[in-house]
Protein backbone atom coordinates (compact mmCIF):
# COMPACT_ATOMS: atom_id res chain seq x y z
CA UNK A 1 0.00 0.00 0.00
CA UNK A 2 1.18 3.56 -0.78
CA UNK A 3 0.40 6.55 1.62
CA UNK A 4 0.37 10.23 0.64
CA UNK A 5 -0.54 13.68 3.02
CA UNK A 6 -4.56 14.19 2.60
CA UNK A 7 -3.93 17.60 0.19
CA UNK A 8 -1.77 20.29 2.42
CA UNK A 9 -2.22 18.38 5.29
CA UNK A 10 0.38 16.39 7.52
CA UNK A 11 -2.28 13.13 7.69
CA UNK A 12 -0.94 10.22 5.93
CA UNK A 13 -4.14 8.01 4.55
CA UNK A 14 -3.73 5.22 2.27
CA UNK A 15 -4.32 5.50 -1.45
CA UNK A 16 -7.31 4.18 -1.43
CA UNK A 17 -10.22 4.73 0.73
CA UNK A 18 -12.52 2.22 1.66
CA UNK A 19 -16.24 3.48 0.96
CA UNK A 20 -18.60 1.89 3.74
CA UNK A 21 -21.83 2.85 2.21
CA UNK A 22 -22.60 -0.45 1.12
CA UNK A 23 -22.39 -1.56 5.50
CA UNK A 24 -24.50 -2.05 7.78
CA UNK A 25 -27.92 -2.77 6.49
CA UNK A 26 -28.76 -4.58 9.65
CA UNK A 27 -31.93 -2.77 11.54
CA UNK A 28 -32.32 -0.36 8.83
CA UNK A 29 -35.57 -1.07 6.37
CA UNK A 30 -35.35 -0.42 2.59
CA UNK A 31 -37.44 2.54 2.28
CA UNK A 32 -35.57 4.88 5.49
CA UNK A 33 -33.16 7.61 4.18
CA UNK A 34 -29.73 5.92 3.82
CA UNK A 35 -31.02 2.54 3.38
CA UNK A 36 -29.33 0.46 -0.42
CA UNK A 37 -31.21 -3.13 -1.44
CA UNK A 38 -27.57 -4.27 -1.78
CA UNK A 39 -26.21 -3.27 1.28
CA UNK A 40 -24.75 -5.81 3.37
CA UNK A 41 -25.64 -6.69 7.24
CA UNK A 42 -23.02 -6.90 9.74
CA UNK A 43 -21.48 -10.11 10.04
CA UNK A 44 -21.15 -10.12 6.11
CA UNK A 45 -19.52 -6.54 6.21
CA UNK A 46 -16.94 -7.97 8.70
CA UNK A 47 -14.36 -9.87 5.59
CA UNK A 48 -13.94 -6.83 3.84
CA UNK A 49 -13.25 -4.37 6.64
CA UNK A 50 -10.63 -7.00 7.32
CA UNK A 51 -9.18 -7.25 4.21
CA UNK A 52 -9.07 -3.41 3.81
CA UNK A 53 -6.95 -3.67 7.04
CA UNK A 54 -4.38 -7.01 5.55
CA UNK A 55 -4.16 -4.95 2.84
CA UNK A 56 -2.60 -1.63 4.22
CA UNK A 57 -5.87 0.36 4.14
CA UNK A 58 -6.10 3.03 6.66
CA UNK A 59 -8.85 5.10 5.61
CA UNK A 60 -12.28 4.03 6.41
CA UNK A 61 -15.62 6.75 4.47
CA UNK A 62 -18.70 6.24 5.48
CA UNK A 63 -21.51 9.32 6.63
CA UNK A 64 -24.37 9.48 8.92
CA UNK A 65 -27.00 8.81 6.55
CA UNK A 66 -25.59 5.47 5.46
CA UNK A 67 -28.26 2.66 6.48
CA UNK A 68 -29.28 5.84 8.76
CA UNK A 69 -26.24 5.35 10.88
CA UNK A 70 -25.91 1.37 10.60
CA UNK A 71 -22.82 2.01 9.20
CA UNK A 72 -20.87 3.47 11.14
CA UNK A 73 -22.12 1.57 13.68
CA UNK A 74 -20.36 -1.65 12.29
CA UNK A 75 -17.63 0.14 11.36
CA UNK A 76 -17.02 1.85 14.63
CA UNK A 77 -17.47 -1.68 16.11
CA UNK A 78 -15.25 -3.23 13.85
CA UNK A 79 -12.49 -1.00 14.37
CA UNK A 80 -12.45 -0.84 17.80
CA UNK A 81 -12.40 -4.57 18.37
CA UNK A 82 -9.23 -5.08 15.60
CA UNK A 83 -7.24 -1.59 15.48
CA UNK A 84 -5.62 0.81 17.76
CA UNK A 85 -8.28 4.15 16.81
CA UNK A 86 -4.87 6.37 16.27
CA UNK A 87 -3.89 3.63 13.10
CA UNK A 88 -6.60 4.28 11.22
CA UNK A 89 -8.55 7.89 9.47
CA UNK A 90 -11.83 7.45 10.08
CA UNK A 91 -14.05 9.84 7.72
CA UNK A 92 -17.85 10.74 7.95
CA UNK A 93 -20.53 13.28 6.84
CA UNK A 94 -23.14 15.17 7.68
CA UNK A 95 -25.60 16.60 5.57
CA UNK A 96 -28.71 14.42 4.66
CA UNK A 97 -32.02 13.66 6.55
CA UNK A 98 -31.64 11.57 9.77
CA UNK A 99 -34.79 12.62 11.33
CA UNK A 100 -38.33 13.10 9.76
CA UNK A 101 -39.00 16.86 11.54
CA UNK A 102 -37.76 20.35 10.27
CA UNK A 103 -34.33 20.39 11.68
CA UNK A 104 -33.44 16.01 10.82
CA UNK A 105 -30.77 17.33 8.11
CA UNK A 106 -29.01 19.73 6.74
CA UNK A 107 -26.04 21.94 7.97
CA UNK A 108 -27.12 24.58 10.36
CA UNK A 109 -25.07 25.03 13.62
CA UNK A 110 -27.93 22.99 15.55
CA UNK A 111 -27.66 20.15 12.92
CA UNK A 112 -24.28 20.02 13.28
CA UNK A 113 -23.34 19.61 16.58
CA UNK A 114 -26.14 17.14 17.02
CA UNK A 115 -25.41 14.96 13.69
CA UNK A 116 -22.00 15.17 14.91
CA UNK A 117 -22.13 13.55 19.28
CA UNK A 118 -24.41 11.35 17.17
CA UNK A 119 -22.00 9.83 14.59
CA UNK A 120 -19.10 9.75 17.67
CA UNK A 121 -21.37 7.51 19.70
CA UNK A 122 -22.33 5.67 16.83
CA UNK A 123 -18.76 5.30 15.69
CA UNK A 124 -17.28 4.45 19.25
CA UNK A 125 -14.94 7.33 19.13
CA UNK A 126 -14.38 10.67 20.59
CA UNK A 127 -12.98 12.32 17.68
CA UNK A 128 -13.23 11.99 13.83
CA UNK A 129 -10.34 12.45 11.65
CA UNK A 130 -12.21 14.24 8.61
CA UNK A 131 -15.36 15.71 8.90
CA UNK A 132 -17.31 16.35 5.91
CA UNK A 133 -20.18 18.19 4.74
CA UNK A 134 -22.39 15.62 2.57
CA UNK A 135 -23.27 18.51 -0.03
CA UNK A 136 -24.02 22.16 0.04
CA UNK A 137 -27.12 23.91 2.18
CA UNK A 138 -28.88 26.36 0.16
CA UNK A 139 -31.27 26.96 3.29
CA UNK A 140 -28.20 27.80 5.48
CA UNK A 141 -25.85 30.55 5.61
CA UNK A 142 -22.21 29.18 4.95
CA UNK A 143 -20.65 31.21 7.63
CA UNK A 144 -22.90 29.81 10.09
CA UNK A 145 -21.96 26.14 8.70
CA UNK A 146 -18.33 27.37 8.67
CA UNK A 147 -18.09 28.63 12.36
CA UNK A 148 -20.14 25.40 13.57
CA UNK A 149 -17.16 23.29 12.04
CA UNK A 150 -14.57 25.47 12.96
CA UNK A 151 -16.01 25.20 16.90
CA UNK A 152 -16.26 21.24 16.57
CA UNK A 153 -12.13 21.52 15.74
CA UNK A 154 -11.43 23.07 18.44
CA UNK A 155 -13.43 21.40 20.70
CA UNK A 156 -11.32 18.34 19.43
CA UNK A 157 -14.49 16.25 18.22
CA UNK A 158 -12.78 16.66 14.76
CA UNK A 159 -9.50 16.34 13.49
CA UNK A 160 -10.12 17.84 9.48
CA UNK A 161 -12.44 19.18 7.25
CA UNK A 162 -13.45 18.35 4.38
CA UNK A 163 -16.37 18.67 1.70
CA UNK A 164 -18.43 17.05 -0.64
CA UNK A 165 -19.58 17.03 -4.41
CA UNK A 166 -20.59 21.61 -4.82
CA UNK A 167 -19.94 23.88 -7.21
CA UNK A 168 -16.28 25.09 -7.76
CA UNK A 169 -17.98 28.90 -7.14
CA UNK A 170 -19.48 27.18 -3.73
CA UNK A 171 -16.19 25.53 -2.53
CA UNK A 172 -14.26 28.81 -3.97
CA UNK A 173 -16.71 30.60 -1.18
CA UNK A 174 -16.15 28.50 1.43
CA UNK A 175 -12.47 28.74 1.31
CA UNK A 176 -12.26 32.15 1.17
CA UNK A 177 -14.57 32.72 3.88
CA UNK A 178 -12.67 30.37 6.26
CA UNK A 179 -9.33 32.33 5.53
CA UNK A 180 -11.16 35.64 5.73
CA UNK A 181 -12.42 34.81 9.73
CA UNK A 182 -9.99 33.19 10.71
CA UNK A 183 -11.81 29.54 10.74
CA UNK A 184 -10.66 26.40 9.98
CA UNK A 185 -10.99 25.61 5.94
CA UNK A 186 -11.59 22.49 4.48
CA UNK A 187 -8.85 20.46 3.27
CA UNK A 188 -10.36 17.61 0.99
CA UNK A 189 -12.85 17.36 -1.75
CA UNK A 190 -14.76 13.95 -2.02
CA UNK A 191 -16.45 14.75 -5.65
CA UNK A 192 -18.12 12.44 -8.04
CA UNK A 193 -15.40 11.73 -10.82
CA UNK A 194 -14.29 8.90 -13.37
CA UNK A 195 -13.64 7.55 -16.63
CA UNK A 196 -17.91 8.49 -17.16
CA UNK A 197 -17.92 11.60 -15.19
CA UNK A 198 -15.22 14.12 -15.92
CA UNK A 199 -17.16 17.30 -15.42
CA UNK A 200 -14.75 18.04 -12.20
CA UNK A 201 -11.85 19.10 -14.60
CA UNK A 202 -13.50 22.32 -16.01
CA UNK A 203 -12.94 24.35 -12.66
CA UNK A 204 -13.46 22.01 -9.56
CA UNK A 205 -9.90 20.23 -10.33
CA UNK A 206 -7.92 23.48 -10.69
CA UNK A 207 -9.46 25.25 -7.82
CA UNK A 208 -8.35 22.23 -5.71
CA UNK A 209 -4.82 22.09 -7.20
CA UNK A 210 -4.15 26.08 -6.52
CA UNK A 211 -5.60 25.69 -3.11
CA UNK A 212 -3.74 22.57 -1.75
CA UNK A 213 -7.25 20.54 -1.71
CA UNK A 214 -6.78 16.92 -1.63
CA UNK A 215 -8.84 15.03 -4.19
CA UNK A 216 -11.21 12.10 -2.65
CA UNK A 217 -13.23 11.12 -5.67
CA UNK A 218 -16.39 9.15 -5.23
CA UNK A 219 -17.79 6.53 -7.60
CA UNK A 220 -14.67 5.46 -8.80
CA UNK A 221 -15.74 3.10 -11.04
CA UNK A 222 -19.39 4.48 -11.67
CA UNK A 223 -21.16 2.30 -9.99
CA UNK A 224 -19.89 -0.82 -11.20
CA UNK A 225 -20.27 0.50 -14.73
CA UNK A 226 -16.46 0.72 -15.36
CA UNK A 227 -15.78 -2.97 -14.51
CA UNK A 228 -18.00 -4.94 -17.20
CA UNK A 229 -18.70 -5.13 -20.95
CA UNK A 230 -21.96 -2.67 -21.66
CA UNK A 231 -23.77 -5.37 -22.73
CA UNK A 232 -23.44 -7.41 -19.13
CA UNK A 233 -26.49 -8.41 -17.16
CA UNK A 234 -27.57 -6.28 -14.74
CA UNK A 235 -26.19 -6.93 -10.99
CA UNK A 236 -28.45 -6.54 -7.80
CA UNK A 237 -26.82 -2.77 -7.58
CA UNK A 238 -27.48 -1.66 -10.83
CA UNK A 239 -30.85 -3.14 -11.07
CA UNK A 240 -32.21 -0.92 -7.64
CA UNK A 241 -29.80 2.03 -7.30
CA UNK A 242 -32.00 4.73 -8.10
CA UNK A 243 -29.44 7.28 -8.22
CA UNK A 244 -27.11 5.52 -10.63
CA UNK A 245 -29.67 5.99 -13.12
CA UNK A 246 -30.18 9.93 -12.51
CA UNK A 247 -26.24 9.69 -12.78
CA UNK A 248 -25.94 8.03 -16.25
CA UNK A 249 -28.60 7.51 -17.78
CA UNK A 250 -28.91 10.26 -20.08
CA UNK A 251 -25.62 9.83 -21.80
CA UNK A 252 -25.54 6.34 -22.05
CA UNK A 253 -24.88 6.16 -25.69
CA UNK A 254 -21.80 8.14 -24.81
CA UNK A 255 -21.03 6.29 -21.87
CA UNK A 256 -20.69 3.11 -23.82
CA UNK A 257 -17.99 4.25 -26.01
CA UNK A 258 -15.90 4.71 -23.41
CA UNK A 259 -16.88 1.43 -21.87
CA UNK A 260 -15.79 0.25 -24.93
CA UNK A 261 -12.78 1.65 -24.85
CA UNK A 262 -11.63 1.06 -21.61
CA UNK A 263 -12.59 -2.75 -22.41
CA UNK A 264 -10.00 -2.51 -25.47
CA UNK A 265 -6.98 -0.91 -23.39
CA UNK A 266 -7.79 -3.65 -20.66
CA UNK A 267 -7.53 -6.17 -22.75
CA UNK A 268 -4.42 -5.13 -24.32
CA UNK A 269 -3.03 -5.14 -20.95
CA UNK A 270 -3.99 -8.24 -19.90
CA UNK A 271 -5.95 -6.56 -16.79
CA UNK A 272 -9.19 -6.25 -15.25
CA UNK A 273 -11.05 -3.26 -16.58
CA UNK A 274 -11.56 -1.67 -13.00
CA UNK A 275 -7.91 -1.73 -12.60
CA UNK A 276 -6.79 0.15 -15.85
CA UNK A 277 -10.19 2.45 -14.65
CA UNK A 278 -8.57 3.00 -11.18
CA UNK A 279 -5.23 3.66 -12.93
CA UNK A 280 -6.21 6.52 -14.98
CA UNK A 281 -8.22 7.87 -11.45
CA UNK A 282 -4.47 7.75 -10.27
CA UNK A 283 -2.83 9.24 -12.71
CA UNK A 284 -4.81 12.38 -12.46
CA UNK A 285 -3.19 15.59 -10.15
CA UNK A 286 -4.78 16.62 -6.64
CA UNK A 287 -6.12 12.54 -6.84
CA UNK A 288 -5.34 11.22 -3.30
CA UNK A 289 -7.43 8.58 -2.47
CA UNK A 290 -10.38 7.40 -4.47
CA UNK A 291 -13.44 5.89 -2.56
CA UNK A 292 -13.70 2.32 -3.78
CA UNK A 293 -16.29 0.33 -2.25
CA UNK A 294 -16.29 -3.57 -1.89
CA UNK A 295 -18.74 -6.31 -1.61
CA UNK A 296 -16.45 -9.15 -2.98
CA UNK A 297 -13.11 -10.03 -2.31
CA UNK A 298 -11.53 -9.45 -6.02
CA UNK A 299 -12.90 -5.68 -5.58
CA UNK A 300 -10.23 -4.79 -3.04
CA UNK A 301 -7.28 -6.83 -4.59
CA UNK A 302 -8.12 -4.88 -8.07
CA UNK A 303 -7.91 -1.81 -6.69
CA UNK A 304 -4.44 -2.47 -4.78
CA UNK A 305 -3.27 -3.70 -8.40
CA UNK A 306 -4.04 -0.48 -9.65
CA UNK A 307 -1.82 1.15 -7.75
CA UNK A 308 1.02 -0.27 -9.51
CA UNK A 309 -0.13 0.01 -13.13
CA UNK A 310 1.27 2.66 -14.96
CA UNK A 311 -1.01 3.69 -18.29
CA UNK A 312 1.69 5.18 -21.05
CA UNK A 313 0.43 8.95 -22.41
CA UNK A 314 -0.98 6.98 -25.46
CA UNK A 315 -3.17 4.86 -23.39
CA UNK A 316 -4.61 7.75 -21.46
CA UNK A 317 -5.28 9.73 -24.54
CA UNK A 318 -7.02 6.64 -26.03
CA UNK A 319 -9.26 6.54 -22.91
CA UNK A 320 -10.27 10.01 -22.46
CA UNK A 321 -11.24 10.18 -26.57
CA UNK A 322 -14.78 9.23 -26.34
CA UNK A 323 -15.61 11.38 -23.67
CA UNK A 324 -18.04 14.28 -24.29
CA UNK A 325 -19.80 17.15 -22.00
CA UNK A 326 -22.16 15.79 -19.66
CA UNK A 327 -24.84 17.38 -17.61
CA UNK A 328 -23.62 18.43 -14.56
CA UNK A 329 -25.31 15.94 -11.68
CA UNK A 330 -24.47 14.71 -8.16
CA UNK A 331 -24.86 17.63 -6.31
CA UNK A 332 -28.06 17.43 -4.81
Amino acid sequence: MDYVNLGNTGLKISRLGLGCMTYGSGQNPVGRPGSHPWALGEADSQPFLRQALDLGINFFDTANVYSAGASEEVVGRFLKANVRREAVVIATKVHGVMRDEPNGRGLSRQAILHELDASLRRLGTDYIDLYQIHRWDRETPIEETLEALHDALKAGKVRYLGASSMHAWQFAKALYLADRRGWSRFVSMQNHYNLLYREEEREMMGLCRAEGIGMLPWSPLARGRLTRPWQAGETKRSETDQFQKVLYTATEEADRKVVDRLGEVAEQRGRPRAQVALAWLLSRPAVNAPIVGATKPHHLTDAVAALSLRLTAEEIAALEAPYVPHPVLGFS
